[in-house]
């Protein structure tokens, strides 16, 4: 990651982000949680993309280099932390769960900005922190490679997730054998290569609902032989439908008193 902005403070605030807007890649001295009570947010790192859905935000450690990008209509709220408050421990970027009570935290937390450090504050702030130490981590990462043959493979899978070729198939494609790019994908990205293309495929379904795409042909576009079979490993791994994922951004939205996105494109704005 080129051309790092250092922000030595990391904000606490909420802003809005029009699809395909972003924050460009930036790093702060504080840890910070990233939220989006409407839309999907996805943070990038050297090391991959962590995505999140409206009941998942993602823990940044101070010092990670990383970039903020919107899928939908984005409101992000973003919390900093000191560095010396580190309630999980956690030294790499990282998504949580988000239950209902750490959510209104969140979203308050941001939304009085202007209180300084009353003890009123402090106390939501004291909470918050309770919150996090007990929330799960989730698996949603999508780990980005370095070998240039696996590199090769992944992007022709990022271009077209709906690509069903076998492991062996693909790497006639790109010139290596099946059993190769498969140590390959356990050494450098932790998993199986089918385990990584489930992550790709969520990973992208999530970004076509946030642009409000029907879910069966979210299912299509990403891979899956029919939507019940997409329903079912997105309910898995998120718990709830897509169905339900695409319903509950606008009334969400709305009851939290969200101003509307402003513009488009890369934003290049403090995050």
């Amino acid at each position: 990651m080129t051309h790092v902005r250092h922000q030595p403070v990391a904000p606490t605030r909420m802003r809005c982000l029009a699809p395909g807007a972003g924050i460009d890649a930036h790093r702060h001295d504080d840890h910070q949680i990233a939220y989006a009570s409407r839309g999907v947010l996805a943070v990038t790192t050297d090391a991959g993309s962590w995505v999140a859905p409206a009941n998942r935000a993602v823990w940044i450690p101070a010092g990670a280099p990383h970039a903020h990008r919107a899928h939908g209509k984005l409101a992000l709220h973003l919390v900093g932390l000191p560095a010396a408050d580190n309630p999980l421990a956690l030294e790499y970027p990282t998504v949580l769960k988000v239950g209902p009570l750490l959510r209104e935290l969140i979203l308050a937390y941001t939304r009085d900005t202007e209180a300084g450090d009353s003890p009123q504050r402090a106390r939501l702030r004291a909470v918050l922190l309770d919150q996090l130490r007990i929330s799960p981590q989730q698996p949603l990462h999508l780990p980005a490679p370095n070998a240039p043959r696996l590199r090769a493979l992944c992007d022709i899978l990022h271009a077209d997730p709906a690509d069903n070729r076998t492991l062996a198939a693909l790497g006639r494609q790109i010139g290596a054998s099946d059993r190769t790019l498969s140590r390959l994908f356990q050494a450098e990205l932790g998993m199986t290569f089918s385990q990584w293309r489930t992550q790709l495929r969520l990973y992208h379904a999530l970004v076509l609902l946030a642009e409000d795409m029907p879910v069966t042909t979210v299912a299509h576009l990403c891979g899956w032989a029919s939507a019940s079979a997409f329903i079912d490993v997105f309910r898995r791994a998120f718990g709830h439908t897509p169905g339900s994922f695409r319903q509950r951004a606008p009334s969400t939205q709305r009851r939290n008193g969200e101003a509307p996105s402003d513009g488009g494109g890369m934003r290049t704005g403090s995050g």
